[in-house]
């Protein structure tokens, strides 16, 4: 989900499911052996280090990736807090959103191929699937689906309704469509930008159909392992853990009592949406890939980054949307392509500057008020301009 959507709905979750315990999983200590830098050495540092001690986050952690392909990665806090253990450097969490990145990349790989028109109705490629009050797929592009201006709801407010039992409902992507479709539009086709996981998911739909396979199978073949994406996967079906060396991911508490540890959870229900999880320097190596032209023809690309005014996207303000990217105003000017994710447990912020620099942010908690969201977009800030 958008940031700027990122507090509302994890407020009204905690007013819900505050102070529920639901086991985790103890992580294993990291084995990386990339240069971490020790707390207070310089400005990246002690923005991850803030987030801990200002904004209370269990732990967080941070790569950042130079143009010239040197990495360096950023630890504060800890993983588990019924052990104390700390956060293992590049750990593996659920990206979330940052999946659309990937599932987009996808779309305009096969429109590059001649298989898929950005500017063709969805019903050409899921024909009659997109049906409801003011529903009509035949009205509805491809490339408004990608750009979030289809005008179609989220389903993610009902779906999370009982927060909990979500955790561990398995859900086909169809049964995602069905909750969104009994809904009006937001807006007309083309009208807006308006935020829905909803368009992803037909997105990934259109990949299966077009190509005849899983999406996930395809977001590996097409851009993980051309990239070396050694620890970033699409969940198996019912997979619930995280492999390898992870953070336990965290719920806060609504009466201040301890946050809930729900590190375990359904991925189904973001899918070509939100499923993906993987490490900080992976996603870098994947920003930095698909920017630098490795992953889309120059033509797809370009139309990657036609972007529509997106006001809300984050608290900086004067975010626009692409196809699957969006803007982030940098204060040392100009803007970086980004996008983030919020899942259960786990938020991560990501970007790459004009300069070639990449960064990603995580935490391993849920925003439960702006200035968090705030300090988030001003920890990314500092590492994509210092």
């Amino acid at each position: 989900m958008p940031r700027s959507r990122t507090v509302a709905r994890v407020v009204t979750a905690v007013t819900v499911a505050g102070g529920v315990a639901i086991g985790g999983v103890l992580m294993a200590p990291s084995s990386d052996a990339s240069l971490t830098a020790k707390p207070g050495t310089d400005a990246v540092q002690r923005s991850v280090d803030q987030l801990v001690s200002v904004d209370r986050f269990p732990g967080a952690l941070a790569s950042v990736r130079q143009a010239d392909g040197r990495v360096r990665n950023y630890t504060a806090g800890v993983a588990d807090l019924r052990t104390r253990a700390t956060m293992p450097v590049d750990a593996r969490v659920r990206l979330a959103s940052n999946t659309k990145m990937f599932t987009a990349t996808v779309v305009l790989q096969l429109v590059g191929e001649d298989k898929v028109r950005l500017d063709e109705p969805v019903e050409t490629y899921l024909p009659g699937l997109v049906r409801g009050d003011g529903i009509d797929g035949r009205e509805i592009t491809v490339r408004q689906l990608l750009q979030q201006t289809s005008g179609l709801q989220d389903y993610d407010e009902e779906l999370f309704a009982d927060f909990v039992n979500a955790l561990h409902t398995y859900v086909e992507p169809h049964d995602l469509l069905r909750i969104a479709f009994a809904r009006k539009p937001d807006s007309r086709p083309g009208e807006k930008f308006a935020y829905s996981n909803t368009n992803y998911i037909l997105a990934g739909l259109i990949v299966q159909k077009v190509t005849g396979r899983p999406v996930g199978e395809q977001i590996t073949k097409r851009i993980i392992e051309p990239l070396g994406l050694r620890h970033t996967y699409w969940p198996a079906e019912g997979e619930l853990t995280i492999r390898g060396a992870h953070p336990h991911g965290y719920f806060p508490a609504a009466d201040g009592g301890a946050p809930a540890d729900i590190t375990e959870s359904e991925p189904s229900g973001g899918w070509a949406a939100g499923a993906l999880v993987g490490p900080p320097s992976d996603v870098n190596t994947f920003l930095t890939g698909l920017l630098g032209g490795k992953l889309l023809k120059p033509a797809q690309l370009a139309e990657m980054k036609k972007t529509v005014d997106a006001p809300g996207f984050d608290t900086v303000g004067g975010s626009r949307y692409g196809l699957g990217l969006a803007t982030f105003k940098l204060s040392c000017g100009g803007f970086a392509w980004t996008h983030g994710g919020v899942a259960p447990g786990y938020v991560t912020y990501v970007g790459i500057a004009p300069s070639g620099r990449a960064a990603t942010i995580g935490v391993n908690s849920m925003i439960t008020d702006v200035s968090a969201a705030q300090h988030l977009d001003r920890s990314l800030d500092t590492a994509l301009c210092r």
